[in-house]
């Protein structure tokens, strides 16, 4: 049973080369076919050149906005995508770690699989969040502060927001249960 989730918004950040196809393109599919509005921001409003594997080239999906254009007030919930070069590189994007920032603090969801979490370390947000993420993320995620638990979904609702994390594009039917909680929530 699909959820509706007419009339939400979500905006998914992302860089220009390297996000992990499936973590990007599935959530983008399920979650207009349930009704809801998704916009692509990247750095530039450019092609997103995705890659399956970190490795060989997957779809190619067009970013809607520019993250500089991005009014973070009209969305319902933030995805980020993996992928280890995107989540690398969008780490060090200031408009990226202002939006996870953003979000949390106005009490709105964030969802984050594979190597996205590295924004919410970024942000200084997973001090006190228990979340997944890819398993080299561990360390990281501990020494932020976080708990790393090895599951397919965590979702956290914290702190006033509520964070939904998972581990790699095979977790995606459990991530996508939980963002559309998430986001029918709102």
């Amino acid at each position: 049973m699909t959820t509706d989730l007419t009339g939400r918004r979500v905006l998914a950040v992302v860089t220009t080369y390297g996000v992990e196809q499936d973590e990007l393109v599935v959530p983008l599919e399920h979650l207009r076919s349930a009704g809801a509005h998704v916009d692509v921001a990247a750095p530039s409003k450019d092609t997103v050149q995705t890659l399956v594997g970190d490795k060989d080239p997957g779809r190619s999906v067009e970013a809607d906005l520019a993250l500089a254009d991005v009014d973070l007030d009209s969305y319902d919930l933030l995805l980020v995508p993996g992928g280890t070069l995107n989540a690398d590189s969008l780490r060090l994007e200031e408009k990226a770690v202002a939006a996870v920032t953003t979000f949390a603090r106005s009490g709105r969801p964030v969802a984050a699989i594979c190597h996205g979490p590295w924004l919410v370390v970024e942000a200084g947000l997973a001090s006190g969040k228990t979340l997944t993420s890819y398993p080299s993320l561990q360390t990281d995620v501990r020494n932020a502060g976080g708990t790393w638990q090895d599951q397919s979904v965590v979702s956290d609702p914290t702190d006033g927001w509520t964070l939904v994390t998972s581990r790699t594009p095979d977790d995606l039917d459990d991530f996508l249960r939980e963002v559309d909680a998430a986001l029918a929530a709102r």
